[in-house]
This record gives structure tokens, sequence and C-alpha cells, in this order.
């Protein structure tokens, strides 16, 4: 980058990663192929509880291009309990996890058999000739029934549906809160169940290397680094002999953060049979197999005067954990036990989180991970309270929220809000929303009784982002760090590597990271190549999930990259025959105070260095450097969300007429992949509030288990968003960035569900369950006109 080059961070470069992608020279995990390769395929349960009588998968060798095939009880011995880093309470029940099940099923679609054939079609043909005697058991689907005496147990040798009970109280006692507030409502709120679809499906591709012992794993995965510890652990393969790779991963939204039973299959069979295997799921047999999100239900109490100032807020929630504790799933819940307050000031808080086990796939980590449940929960009874104090909902958060000049703010519930303008965001998006014209319009409608209603929705939200610091993760039982690691590599030439221990899915980050590298070093973005999600080459790494990846990863590179600025600058010195003190170092040259034609510039050092002809004396031969870095804290983006709906009473159908938000995400390396990142979580979240639900029936089974009953919106089911930002930057971090891969899930869907239930209240409507359907719609003024 020369003297006078603008600055990388703060553009809106088109993405490195899109030639590739769009042109299709990519590397999905299901694009490898290697000489010998077999292919699995997994026999599922088609009961949700049901011990296993007797597997015969002797009629499976029968069938043409079938190599072997193997029931729990046949590869019980080559693994252990898939693994759960979160064990959140001392007492929590935490029952073995089989890869695949040899005793009994807890859930429809456990892996009970696999067939290893030639090819992927021999595979999944031959599964039906596996003969598998189950006998039934009753299911446990409902959280509340699942905790009664009478229940009937997912594990009968624990004795309990629950898994644990953390609580959190701080502030004042709230009972005591609760006797003199002059206003408490209490609200209860249902979050379905939602199954990701990521573009790619999952898929693993296991290559062995027999005589030394030596395994490469290829996984969509979302943490290479972790799997490949945990994988080690399972296995007993030893860590330094396993290397795992992810190749060009096509989305995770959580979903693929994650230690898989199939990973841990792949693994062991390659193990066994000295082949290279390949397991690729289909888009049913994920819905049934990866982990769903959210699934809670919230009872929430908040305490006011009649001035609406807040007193204090209760919050008791019982979570759907499923069958099992994958890897985070007992931790998700806690992720958003700090956010419940949300930006609003008050003397007491109390939280009571319960884990429940069900016959369920399991649930872990979906986009947000605990933080929008968190903020649907105090957005939705805001909105509430509004009602019952008579009072405009975006006047009640006024009242309430956190002033920018009292930042740094710690919260109600411990955390310390570094920093923030809340109203800086709501007025800026009140205006690009035209909030007045519309409430007009609104008590227009109302007074005409207009069949079709419109309705008003705010959410006013902060996230905690940046999984990290690695001591705050030791106290709420956290098995990993929030460390992140990278480094750079000058090459000869003057070309730059950086090698980062995140592993994008989709986020953009080797334009970001080079965005960030190319201006602390000062070298052209073209010059710069991003090395990623292989344990090999990029060692060290925590991996990419909550938002962390800029702001922790993001900072590692930036420190690294100054790091061989400082090396850089010993070598110029020297052969400038200056002090240090006396360079100066812009747009990637180095040039003595007072005499500019004194000069070096970063790749002639580079060189310099590789010949290391004339070096400082014991300075090694080399201007390389590398960083780890533990944040200090999380961030905290945040911001405002406004969405106004067109509701059909006639027909229960609801139409997106506008949606407004401005979000404040700190300094900005990207606008463009800023915008992207928040349209697609507004998708996301939008899509709770209207579209999407994981259902079963009574027995336990998957009904919406393929995209023709499990409705993901399209492009004309979204509105045309309009998106701003305020910025305010972080003060704990270098960069002053926040994070923004999940702010846009966390906000939206309150913020439609507000305004569906704002639209209908007249009506008599107070409440309608996610996600609001036309039917349900339909059904709440049904109800409420009798």
């Amino acid at each position: 980058m020369s003297e006078t080059a603008e600055r990388e961070v703060g553009r809106s470069r088109p993405r490195k990663e899109d030639a590739r992608l769009l042109t299709g020279q990519t590397n999905w995990t299901d694009n490898i192929s290697v000489g010998g390769l077999l292919h699995l395929a997994i026999l599922r349960s088609p009961m949700a509880h049901a011990h296993i009588d007797r597997v015969d998968v002797t009629p499976a060798l029968e069938r043409p291009g079938v190599v072997a095939a193997f029931s729990g009880s046949d590869l019980a011995d080559g693994m252990g309990s898939l693994p759960c880093a979160w064990p959140v309470t001392e007492d929590i029940v935490l029952p073995d996890h089989p890869p695949i099940a040899v005793d009994e099923v807890r859930y429809a679609g456990d892996p009970v058999a696999v067939v290893v054939a030639r090819d992927r079609y021999a595979a999944a043909d031959a599964l039906e000739a596996i003969e598998v005697d189950y006998t039934p058991l009753p299911p446990v689907l409902d959280l509340e029934a699942a905790l009664t005496e009478s229940s009937p147990l997912v594990h009968s040798d624990k004795g309990t549906n629950r898994s644990y009970l953390w609580p959190l109280r701080t502030g004042e006692d709230f009972d005591a809160v609760r006797r003199r507030a002059e206003v408490t409502l209490k609200r209860r709120y249902v979050h379905q169940r939602l199954i990701a679809n990521a573009m790619e499906p999952r898929g693993v591709v296991v290559t062995p290397l027999a005589a030394s012992g030596e395994y490469t794993l290829y996984s969509s995965t979302q943490i290479p680094h972790i799997l490949r510890i945990m994988l080690a652990v399972v296995t007993g393969i030893p860590e330094h002999k396993l290397r795992v790779i992810a190749p060009d991963v096509g989305g995770g939204f959580g979903s693929k953060l994650q230690v898989y039973g199939e990973e841990a299959i792949a693994l062991t069979i390659a193990r066994r049979l000295g082949r290279p295997v390949k397991w690729t799921e289909s888009r049913s047999e994920g819905y049934l197999a990866t982990h769903h999100g959210r699934g809670m239900i919230q009872d929430i109490e908040i305490a006011a005067n009649r001035d609406g100032r807040l007193l204090g807020l209760k919050a008791d929630l019982l979570v759907d954990m499923g069958a099992y504790l994958m890897l985070v799933t007992p931790g998700i819940p806690i992720l958003g036990a700090f956010m419940y307050p949300g930006i609003y000031k008050m003397g007491s808080y109390e939280l009571n989180v319960t884990g429940v086990f069900t016959t369920k796939t399991p649930t872990d980590a979906y986009r947000g991970a605990g933080r929008p449940e968190a903020t649907y929960a105090i957005e939705r009874i805001m909105d509430e309270l509004a009602v019952e104090l008579g009072m405009d909902p975006v006047e009640l958060r006024r009242r309430n929220w956190i002033g920018h000049q009292e930042f740094p703010y710690t919260t109600i519930a411990g955390l310390t809000y570094d920093s923030g303008n809340y109203e800086a965001a709501t007025e800026k998006a009140l205006a690009l929303f035209d909030y007045d014209k519309l409430r007009a319009e609104q008590a227009d409608r109302n007074r005409r009784g207009d069949s079709v209603r419109l309705g008003i929705g705010v959410s006013t939200y902060t996230e905690m982002c940046g999984l990290a610091p690695s001591r705050v993760l030791r106290d709420l039982r956290y098995a990993a760090g929030g460390w992140e690691a990278a480094s750079i590599r000058v090459l000869p030439t003057g070309k730059v590597e950086v090698v980062t221990g995140t592993s994008p899915h989709g986020q953009g980050h080797v334009t970001c990271w080079s965005q960030i590298a190319a201006d602390v070093l000062g070298v052209p973005f073209e010059d710069v190549q991003v090395v990623h999600g292989d344990t090999r080459a990029a060692p060290q790494g925590m991996d990419t999930y909550g938002s962390r990846s800029l702001v922790v990863g993001g900072t590692a590179i930036h420190q690294a990259a100054r790091k061989v600025v400082d090396k850089a600058r010993k070598v110029a010195a020297h052969l400038l025959e200056a002090s240090e003190q006396d360079l100066e170092f812009t747009g990637g040259v180095f040039s003595v105070k007072g005499s500019p034609d004194a000069r070096k510039t970063l790749q002639e050092l580079a060189f310099e260095t590789f010949s290391s002809h004339d070096l400082p004396d014991g300075m090694e031969p080399t201007i390389n450097a590398g960083h780890v870095t533990d944040p200090d804290d999380f961030s905290y983006p945040h911001g405002t969300h406004l969405c106004a709906v067109e509701v059909d009473t006639e027909t229960g159908k609801t139409h997106i007429r506008s949606y407004v938000c401005v979000d404040d995400v700190g300094k900005v390396v990207n606008p463009m992949i800023v915008e992207g990142q928040v349209h697609g979580g507004l998708a996301q979240g939008i899509a709770q509030a209207l579209y999407e639900e994981a259902v079963y029936d009574d027995q336990g089974n998957l009904v919406s288990g393929t995209m023709a009953d499990y409705l993901v919106p399209s492009a004309p089911d979204l509105p045309e968003f309009v998106t701003d930002r305020t910025e305010t930057p972080s003060t704990t971090n270098p960069l002053g960035v926040k994070g923004v891969g999940e702010a846009g899930t966390i906000a939206s869907t309150p913020a439609v569900v507000n305004a569906v239930v704002d639209a209908l209240r007249p009506l008599g409507v107070t409440e309608v369950r996610m996600p609001c359907t036309p039917e349900r719609v339909w059904r709440a003024i049904e109800e409420a006109s009798a």
C-alpha cells in the first residue's frame, strides 16, 4: 500500500472468496474424492423411544456393492461417549451419549447401524435389508409433564428428566420488589424448535494412512480445532496423529458448532477398514440428525411503577435439551441468562434455568444462542407493560435504558457494557421509519374498523458476543477458553500470509482479515493470502461461533501484524544506520525522520531478512510473528429495529410492510459485509417469527422433516430492509469493533411479533404463539372475539 493509498479498514471491498465460490471452483467436503473411497449410510431409528432387542446387519452384507456393515455393539469398543464441554452445574445430570445407539434409542433419527459400500446409492439401498427389533417405550415430549413424578424417563438410570437447575439472583430480592411495585405483569412465551438450513449439508471424509496410524478428517464444520481435540478423546486416536480440515463450508448458523456422532463413526470405520470413507447427509436426514435450536418456555414477570420506571425482572425458563447433552447444549440458555435485563436499568433480577430431557433431537447452538430468547422475552414484555401503562412503547424504553453518558455501565446481571448510544440509534431508526406517520395511519385504520390492520413493533437490544474472556468462561464451567491465535508470515517476495485460528463458513474472513493486515503492514490488499481451517496449516485456534471472529480473531491478526512491524523496524534501523525511535512507518515504508530518501519498504526488509546477510547481531532471520489474544471482555453491539406489518383479519395472513434497523457494531471493517450479515440475520429472525417450526406428533415423530413441511422463507417472503448504523467504538479491543453476525437474528423476532400483536390488540388479542402463521393469527382473532 502506498503512502497515499486509502485505508482498507472501512472500505466496502467485494469479497475475495466470491469469485471462486460463484464459478464452482470450490472444495466442499462432498467434492472430495480419493482412491478406494467407500461410502457410509446410516440406519436411523423410526421411533422416538425404544429398547433395541436385536440388530442383524447380515442381510445387508449380501447386497451388491456392500463392503461392511456394523451395529452399535459392533462399533462400541472403538468409541467413547460424545462430549459435553459445558456442564453448567456441579450436579448436572450428564448421561452417556454413544455415537451410535447400542441398547436404547432416544429420539427419532438416533443411529442404530451403518452400511459401508462402494457407492452412496448401494449403501443407502442396503439399509432396508438390516433387521432391527424394537420394544417401544413411552416418549417424553412435554417439558412440564417431563418434570412430574409420573413421567416416563428418557434415561431410566438417571431417575429424572431434569438435567440441571441454574439460578441467578442479583440486586434486591424480587419478592420484596413485587410487593412494593405499583404494576406487575406476568407473561408466558414459547420458543419453538428451529432447524438450521445451511446451503451445504453436513459431510465427513476420512483418509487413513495405515503405516503411520495417521488420519485426515475433512468435515463441514465450524470448529476444526475443537473437533480434533474431542475426536481424539472419543476415539482414542492420539491428537498429533489426527488432522482435521474444514474445507469450503457452506453455512452453519451454529448447527456445525458440534462434535457429531457421524464424525466419530466415520473415523472409527476408516480406522477399522484401513480405507477412506465418506458420509454426506441428505436434507431430510439432516432434519432428524443435525441438532435443533431454541425450544424453550419462558415465564416472565416484570415489576414497575406507574411512571414506567422498571424495578425488577424475574424469568423462569424450561429448556428442551432433547435426548442428550451435546457439545454446549446446557450452556446455550446460560449465554442468554445475562441478557434478559437487556439495555434497561432496574434494581432486581432473578432467573431460574431448568434443563429438561425429552425424546427429541438434541438441541444446541442456533444463530444467537440464548441471546435471541432473552431479547424476545424482555422486548415482548416491555410492549405489554407499555399497554398496561397506556404509554407509547418507545417512550417506555426511553425512560429505562442506560444513557450514553453512563457508559461504562455495570448491569443488574453483572455485565459491564463498555460503550453504546441507544438514544442515537433509536432516533435515527424512528426518522427512517416515519414512526409518527405510521402511528397516525394505524389509529385511522382502527377507527374505521379496517379488515387489514396495521401493527408497529419495536425492539431495542444489546447482546454479548465475542465469546471470552477465558477466566469468565472458567467461572461459567465452560471447558474451553475464549482466546484466539493468528500469525503473519511475510514471504521473501514481500507477499503476506495470514494464518488464523478462526474458521469461516460464509462470513467473509478472507476479505476482512486481508484488510486488517494490509492496513497495519502497509501492503496491498491483493498481496495478502489468508490460511485457515486446517489444524496442520493453522495449528492453534478456537474457531468460529458466537460473533467472536472479528472481535477476537481480528484483534489477534492486528496484534500479530504490529509485532511484524516492530521486528521489521529493528532490521530497518540497522540497515539505515538510525535509531528505531528515529524511524517513521507509513504506507509500508520505514523512513528516517528528516531524511525521507533514507527508506526501506517492508518488502525490501522481507528479502533482506530472508538473505540474512546483514541483520542486527542476535536477531533471528525472520520478521514473521504470531499473537494469541484473550480478550478483556465481551463486546456489546446494540441497535433499534422497527417493523410495520399489515394483518388481514379475514385470512390471518401477515405482510411485512416496512422494516427499519439501525445497528451499532462499533468500528466497521467492511460495510458491505456488515450489510450482508445484517440482512441474513434479519431473514433468520423473521423466519422464527412468521415461518419456521420443528413439529413433533404425540409419538415423537418429526412431522416437519422436509422442506415441504418446514417453511424456510425465500426472497419473495421477505421485505426490502432499510438498514443504517451508528458508531460507538468498543473500548475493550484495539480495533474498536463489536460483533455483527447474530445481531439481526437477535433483534428482529420480537420486533415482528410485537408488530403482529400490536395490529390485533384492538380486537382483544394479546398473544400469538410463534410462528405467527395465518392459521394461528386467524384462530387468535376468533378466540378473542368469542
